[in-house]
């Protein structure tokens, strides 16, 4: 009897498989053939553009959003509030002499940096490698100087997600460690993997107890020049800067539609990403490529008539880059209204060609993945070993407890356009793209039929 009972579970488990399978080639076909994902890029980029929380072209981004996210043929979509801070940059230049005279070059500020109120900063340059040189510095050495960290993406990391996170503690930190000790500026060497010239910027913040002083980025031939000419000794470099924080918060949105569930719809899978950007290039892979890939997740279940068991949630998040504003939104309202949440997925690694799914979950709901990844193969997805969350939805992690995954491109190029004036939608492949999207939206129809524990 037991041999017959595990014969028929093997015959239901194959039958259940070879099902999983079909709905994961029609939701590639229709995706892949039909998608929407790339189209709604290019509009995203080419009418609104880049989008920094606050801005007029982040109010003009809700709009489109929301127009959008009807388009997808949502059951419900609606715009839940977020007051958000508003970066201004302004006008920015940087000139370095390096030899007998000064000369501009290519230099961005960082974000939420205080700037130089128009007026020309001067100041000797002096180098330091990473903060145990500088730590090491008498105060004498670096009072009135600009501070140039020359810290360098580590290349030796294959995940260049790792080396991010080894080197961004440079841009985000430097200008308080550098006015502990009277630095008057600070340069960095830019959070990059590429061997160009494109400045990248990006989130920094002020100790309370530091005096605010302006931070600008170097691409990486510019620094190399500076790293060379520092050496010698004798550079000199001159700011000037608007860029500042507008003093009151800005009232902003989420972007959420969502598809009722069928015999589960108090049960929520949250699928987003965030629709704000920084103000240089067009915010195609950060985090445009997200933003439309969680819309047609809902557009492709729609298409093809597939009835979720679970609510599935698509969430446009607003103030990713310099607040989280959004994330906290959407966290508070969740837990408010009680809400039963299965997993939050964020979509905020490029536009690139799938190759995981990062989770945060426990050992049990990992391992229930895991038995499902040889569906995914033919997808050239094969990683599900990872941690993996994501900024906006850290937050509904922390306030109600439950597990969280992210898509997992490929990483290789991902550190050459973020944050730049090269985040542009020729850099982002329609078929790259598709490709997360329809391999969200696989992974969501597997947890919606299988559920996680």
């Amino acid at each position: 009897m037991k041999l017959v009972l595990l014969i028929l579970g093997l015959g239901l488990a194959s039958a259940c498989f070879a099902q999983d399978s079909l709905i994961f080639r029609k939701i590639s076909n229709e995706i892949m053939l039909h998608g929407t994902c790339y189209d709604n890029l290019r509009v995203l980029t080419k009418t609104v553009g880049n989008r920094i929380s606050g801005s007029p072209a982040a109010a003009k981004a809700v709009v489109w959003g929301e127009k959008t996210m009807k388009e997808t043929g949502a059951d419900k979509v609606y715009l839940q509030p977020a007051n958000v801070p508003y970066w201004y940059r302004g006008k920015e230049h940087l000139w370095l002499k390096m030899g007998r005279k000064y000369h501009e070059v290519e230099a961005l500020s960082l974000g939420n940096s205080q700037g130089t109120n128009g007026k020309i900063l001067k100041a000797e340059v002096i180098m330091v490698h990473n903060y145990d040189e500088f730590k090491a510095l008498p105060e004498s050495e670096v009072k009135g100087k600009i501070v140039f960290f020359n810290y360098r993406f580590r290349q030796d990391l294959i995940l260049t997600f790792e080396g991010y996170g080894d080197a961004v503690k440079y841009r985000g930190g430097s200008p308080s460690v550098a006015a502990e000790k009277g630095a008057v500026g600070v340069i960095i060497r830019s959070m990059s993997t590429a061997v160009d010239d494109f400045p990248h910027t990006g989130g920094m913040y002020y100790k309370d107890s530091t005096k605010k002083i302006p931070e600008m980025s170097l691409g990486n031939i510019t620094a190399d020049a500076l790293e060379k000419a520092c050496e010698k000794g004798g550079v000199m470099a001159k700011m000037k800067s608007q860029c500042h924080m507008m003093p009151a918060l800005v009232p902003s949105y989420n972007v959420i539609g969502e598809i009722k569930g069928t015999e589960t719809p108090e049960k929520i899978i949250t699928i987003g990403g965030h629709l704000d950007s920084w103000d240089v290039g067009e915010g195609a892979m950060d985090d445009g490529a997200g933003c439309v890939q969680s819309m047609e997740v809902l557009r492709v279940f729609k298409a093809l008539g597939i009835r979720p068991k679970c609510t599935i949630r698509a969430v446009l998040f607003m103030n990713e880059e310099n607040g989280q504003k959004g994330g906290q939104a959407y966290a508070d309202s969740a837990f408010s209204k009680h809400e039963k949440h299965i997993i939050a997925i964020e979509t905020d690694a490029g536009g690139f060609s799938p190759r995981g799914i990062g989770m945060n979950v426990n050992a049990k709901q990992r391992e229930k993945i895991q038995r499902y990844k040889d569906l995914f193969l033919p997808y050239g997805v094969y990683d599900f070993s990872h941690e993996e969350g994501g900024s906006d939805i850290e937050p509904i992690h922390k306030k109600l407890d439950i597990p969280l995954a992210g898509l997992m491109p490929d990483c290789q190029r991902y550190f050459d356009y973020h944050h730049t004036n090269n985040d542009i939608l020729e850099n982002v492949n329609h078929r790259e793209l598709k490709l997360g999207a329809v391999v969200l939206a696989q992974f969501i129809y597997l947890v919606s039929e299988q559920g996680l524990d």
